[in-house]
């Protein structure tokens, strides 16, 4: 069930589909948390680029489920709503 805006950690976008960029600092930690992810893979890039690539999913796919635990319902909007 997502959070009311008031607790949301990630806003939906003001035009498309998804989230826009962290409103509170627990989204900053996520999205921090996330790009470490990414820097702590990088050196199996020239040894095992297929471990690589499955780290880099699984860290997009842990970020997208916590934005979408923690975020707004995300919907297609085209920007007239408040």
């Amino acid at each position: 069930m997502p959070l009311p805006k008031e607790k949301a950690w990630f806003f939906a976008k003001t035009y498309g589909w998804g989230w826009g960029m962290p409103q509170r600092w627990q989204g900053w930690v996520v999205i921090g948390a996330f790009f470490a992810a990414l820097g702590a893979a990088t050196p199996l890039l020239p040894r095992h680029p297929l471990w690589y690539v499955i780290a880099v999913n699984a860290a997009a796919a842990a970020l997208i489920g916590i934005c979408w635990w923690k975020g707004e319902r995300p919907r297609w909007r085209w920007g007239d709503e408040t």
